[in-house]
């Protein structure tokens, strides 16, 4: 790895300094003065049989050297190949920060807080809700941009709300002197309930293990009215270098061969039963769906399949 690779602190903590208020824009304004520049939407509603799910872009963040993320098993030509054939490049690439709000009409369901309390519960408010509705607060894992909008300035940012996690996920971060856990999850581990593979969070919607990406890393599938998606998480952390190439190393990845064999497994299902998914990294809404190609996958961007 190069030694002046980002460090995953270093990352997480330049997503969390994008002002939500600018609309997640990268303003460069001309001689005029008049460009506003590229603006990326904040908020996307679509409806998963009598589920309402919303995804929100809580942040989003350009790193130079991608390849010393991922990709770190093959070598520089294919990497370079690989991006050319998706017209991405090569030198950079885009991070986006995207919990996931479910509404099953009993309940209001978050799914993962992003990196920081205030910008989270300003997306929340975006779509229409308030940090004070939200009943259960779901969190797939434990890394930090996952974790960050638990507290917000020393006090729970969701307040109403129940917490639920992975009970493997859980007793591993117990076990660390690891920052964000201790600073954002242990305070309400009173307040959290803990559940394994299979388990229900409430009806229609149960976890589904998928370590490797860390020991207890969960995806969640919701299933309502004969329609189904599955709240992926970070289980491919990027749609061609880590979705298309599932076997593709990935810095973050804390077992790299398992999280390498959940890929390939998730991802497999997915693709043969044409289920959709919320990825958190995929490019804001973060929904798509997957087929088969070659030894790996292909990432299909939803485009109205949801809304009608």
């Amino acid at each position: 790895m190069s030694e002046h690779s980002m460090s995953r602190r270093a990352l997480l903590a330049g997503a969390a300094t994008i002002p939500m208020a600018a609309g997640l824009g990268f303003t460069k304004a001309n001689a005029a003065g008049h460009a506003q520049g590229p603006q990326i939407p904040r908020v996307n509603r679509f409806g998963v049989g009598d589920f309402e799910v919303t995804t929100m872009l809580v942040g989003s963040r350009t790193v130079e050297e991608p390849q010393t993320i991922f990709g770190m098993n093959v070598g520089a030509d294919e990497f370079a190949a690989v991006s050319a054939e998706a017209r991405i490049p090569v030198d950079k690439a885009q991070f986006f920060f995207t919990p996931t709000l479910v509404n099953t009409g009993a309940e209001l369901i978050l799914f993962d807080t992003g990196l920081d309390g205030a910008a989270t519960t300003q997306a929340v408010e975006m779509a229409g809700y308030s940090a004070d509705a939200v009943t259960h607060v779901v969190l797939t894992h434990m890394h930090g941009d996952h974790i960050g909008g638990l507290m917000t300035n020393g006090a729970e940012t969701f307040a109403n709300a129940a917490y639920i996690t992975g009970q493997a996920e859980f007793d591993h971060w117990s076990g660390t002197d690891n920052e964000g856990f201790a600073n954002n999850v242990k305070p309400l581990a009173e307040k959290m309930s803990f559940l394994g593979d299979g388990d229900s969070v409430t009806s229609g919607i149960s976890a589904k293990a998928a370590f490797g990406h860390t020991p207890g890393h969960m995806t969640y599938m919701l299933d309502s009215n004969d329609q189904q998606l599955l709240i992926l998480a970070d289980l491919a952390n990027h749609y061609v270098w880590s979705l298309a190439h599932p076997d593709w190393e990935v810095r973050f990845d804390m077992d790299k061969a398992a999280a390498a064999a959940s890929r390939r497994s998730v991802l497999g299902m997915l693709a043969a039963d044409s289920v959709p998914f919320i990825g958190y990294h995929m490019p804001f809404p973060g929904v798509g769906y997957v087929e088969t190609r070659g030894d790996g996958f292909h990432y299909v961007p939803h485009s109205y399949q949801l809304l009608l």
